[in-house]
């Protein structure tokens, strides 16, 4: 998704993600920090850091991140709230940055609404140096192919078509536009594959809270999470 997509939901999205255990992140950010993230190195870029949520929390687990993003105002967020960081504005299939800069690339919740999936996996792959990990987490298929009625899972898309999403929400008063793409799992098996990217680490996380709003996904997948080599 481009810079222009972006701004007109950038206020809305700073809102939404900087309530405290207001949306899913809360809840499964620990799984993704603990089990599938690679320890800090000499440098992490992180690729549609938006208004710096999972910068700021990889700074805390030690890592010296640089994030990009396409849009203007959220790097402005993301840089007042962390002026030790550096954020530079960028599309994710086109980093600005020379081979083999970092042994760290991360992409949480972005691969889904970037305009260039694939090329965006192949230049994570490009910064790495050899034996450099690329982890990120996405919607899990199985959310886009289906939706809840009721308690029921019903199967609404075709599972192997791409199709563009554009799912205007309300949770708690707050509104947000999410838009982008959906994809298979073989769509993102065949880029990292392309990518000379390997996967060492699945994990389809259930959410660490009770709360009856998580119930049903205790039963039904909402986040891939994966952890990749480059060969």
């Amino acid at each position: 998704m481009g810079a222009g997509e972006w701004e007109p939901e950038a206020e809305n999205w700073v809102r939404w993600a900087r309530t405290p255990e207001h949306d899913h992140y809360w809840y499964y950010r620990d799984v993704f920090f603990d089990e599938i993230l690679a320890p800090p190195g000499q440098g992490t870029v992180e690729i549609g850091c938006g208004e710096g949520r999972v910068a700021r929390d990889l700074a805390a687990r030690g890592h010296r991140v640089v994030g990009i993003d396409s849009s203007l105002t959220l790097l402005h967020y993301a840089r007042q709230a962390s002026a030790d960081t550096a954020y530079v504005q960028a599309d994710g299939a086109i980093l600005p940055f020379p081979d083999r800069s970092f042994d760290l690339a991360v992409a949480y919740n972005s691969l889904q609404v970037v305009a260039d999936m694939p090329g965006t996996v192949a230049e994570a792959a490009r910064v790495l140096g050899p034996g450099g990990r690329f982890c990120f987490c996405v919607s899990h298929p199985m959310t886009d192919v289906g939706r809840f009625v009721g308690d029921d899972f019903a199967i609404r898309q075709d599972y192997f078509t791409n199709r563009r999403v554009d799912d205007a929400v309300e949770q708690r008063g707050l509104p947000m536009t999410f838009r982008g793409w959906t994809y298979s799992l073989e769509d993102y098996a065949v880029a990292l594959e392309s990518a000379g990217l390997r996967i060492e680490a699945m994990r389809e996380p259930r959410p660490s809270a009770s709360l009856e709003r998580f119930q049903k996904w205790q039963r039904v997948p909402l986040f891939l999470l994966v952890r990749t080599i480059k060969s």
